[in-house]
């Protein structure tokens, strides 16, 4: 086998990523784009001693599970990866990932059931955030997501997996920003005004919050960007606001650290189950707020069956909405969040919702863990993609009478966090797979573990 040389395979699966794996005379052949049972002509692309890289030359014959995407830019933007493949086997190949990478990384051959469907398959995605360019030679300003693997922008005046007011929003943005002097980044030179259009869209009531994202240190605005939040803000009655955030480092970073509310709010209101939360445009909140809810319910059902007047302890907590949302079924909520603009609208979210048996600390998890005395019966933890430090993990094993509910974005570091938490004495009592990107390869899950 040689870099360019030509073979036919047939899909057998796919991978972490996604990605399509094939064997060639037992050797393994990863191939994107793909979908299992395709039989396709590849070139091979990368060689390495223990696997190839390929891309398909033709396709041959197509999976009974390939359908044609329902968006035309499908095939040249990278946002939807599996968007050609028909959705309930999405959820399969998901289920198959995270069954796979439990037992690789974390050990664990337990049943995995079939994610939990997105409630919405279009229109789901509520946080928009489009990197913005000009073209060379016209200044015409261009915003959309990038071509996969690369830092090439994709125009997008249509997406189908967000609401059609964000289409709306972007596309006047694009045609304005020339009339008020403002261009559009140029990544290479580090040149230009706007670097993305970022909008937070209420599944709740279909209000935007708009943050533009400036090529700037926030030393001054210019009169030409405060008429231009006004235009936005004056054309559009579902935009509630427009905000102004700064971001002059040379970083792949989409948002800076300093935002200034130009007109109108600096945040939407979202709901989740029944209770009311703030966002603004640098909250951390799930961008999709149906299937967020699924999640949600889920966890408060479990808590409702296996406890009574339970004490909850809820780290790495951001806006603390788990805590909130669990409050109903508990006798006492303890919350953790080290960013304190989370924390702040945490406070403000527990007093919307009248919620009075809350804790709400800012700080880091694993300090905080480490100084806490008081005993829970369940210990949730939501951390980021990284997953958990050691420190975190046992310290939320000392801290749980019986139960931890870990939720991840990432199989491959909750595998290796279960594998962790199992070597201290832990089981994992189950883990339920959530479609939160529909058409991407990410999945939600929800473990719950037994100590």
């Amino acid at each position: 086998m040689n870099i360019g040389d030509n073979y036919i395979v047939t899909i057998d699966k796919l991978g972490n990523l996604c990605v399509g794996l094939a064997k060639i005379n037992d050797f393994l052949v990863m191939v994107d784009d793909v979908c299992p049972l395709d039989k396709v002509k590849i070139e091979i692309t990368k060689l390495t001693k223990n696997y190839a890289r390929a891309k398909v030359v033709e396709l041959l014959e197509s999976s009974p599970y390939r359908l044609k995407p329902f968006c035309p830019m499908q095939k040249v933007c990278g946002a939807c990866q599996l968007q050609f493949i028909d959705y309930d086997y999405q959820l399969e190949i998901k289920r198959q990932v995270v069954k796979e990478t439990l037992k690789k990384i974390g050990a664990l051959d337990i049943d995995v059931p079939m994610p939990v469907p997105s409630p919405q398959i279009k229109n789901y995605r509520h946080k928009i955030q489009y990197p913005i360019t000009e073209t060379k030679n016209s200044k015409r300003i261009i915003a959309g997501y990038y071509k996969n693997k690369t830092h090439e922008i994709v125009n997008i005046k249509y997406c189908p997996i967000q609401p059609e007011i964000c289409d709306e929003i972007i596309e006047y943005i694009k045609e304005t920003a020339p009339k008020f002097n403002i261009s559009g980044y140029r990544e290479k030179s580090h040149k230009g005004d706007l670097r993305h259009i970022v909008i937070r869209n209420s599944a709740y009531n279909g209000n935007n919050l708009v943050a533009l994202v400036l090529n700037s240190d926030g030393s001054n605005i210019s009169n030409n960007v405060i008429d231009f939040c006004n235009a936005i803000y004056n054309k559009f009655d579902k935009v509630t606001g427009v905000c102004v955030n700064f971001n002059p480092k040379k970083s792949n970073v989409i948002l800076g650290d300093f935002t200034k509310c130009v007109c109108g709010k600096d945040y939407i209101e979202e709901k989740i189950l029944d209770k009311t939360f703030r966002i603004t445009a640098q909250t951390f909140f799930q961008v999709n707020p149906k299937s967020a809810e699924n999640i949600f319910k889920y966890v408060k059902e479990y808590i409702i069956n296996n406890f009574k007047n339970a004490s909850i302890l809820d780290a790495y907590a951001g806006i603390s909405a788990f805590g909130i949302c669990l409050s109903d079924e508990a006798k006492q909520v303890v919350t953790i969040e080290e960013n304190k603009k989370s924390v702040e609208l945490a406070i403000l979210s527990s007093k919307l919702n009248n919620i009075s048996n809350i804790e709400i600390h800012c700080g880091d998890a694993g300090e905080y863990l480490d100084n806490e005395k008081r005993k829970f019966n369940a210990v949730i933890l939501d951390p980021p993609r990284k997953g958990c430090s050691e420190k975190s993990l046992d310290r939320a094993y000392d801290l749980s009478k019986g139960k931890i509910i870990y939720v991840s974005c990432n199989p491959s570091t909750l595998a290796r966090d279960l594998k962790y938490l199992c070597q201290k004495g832990a089981k994992v009592e189950s883990v339920q797979p959530f479609d939160m990107f529909c058409h991407t390869y990410h999945i939600e899950n929800v473990a719950i573990i037994n100590v």
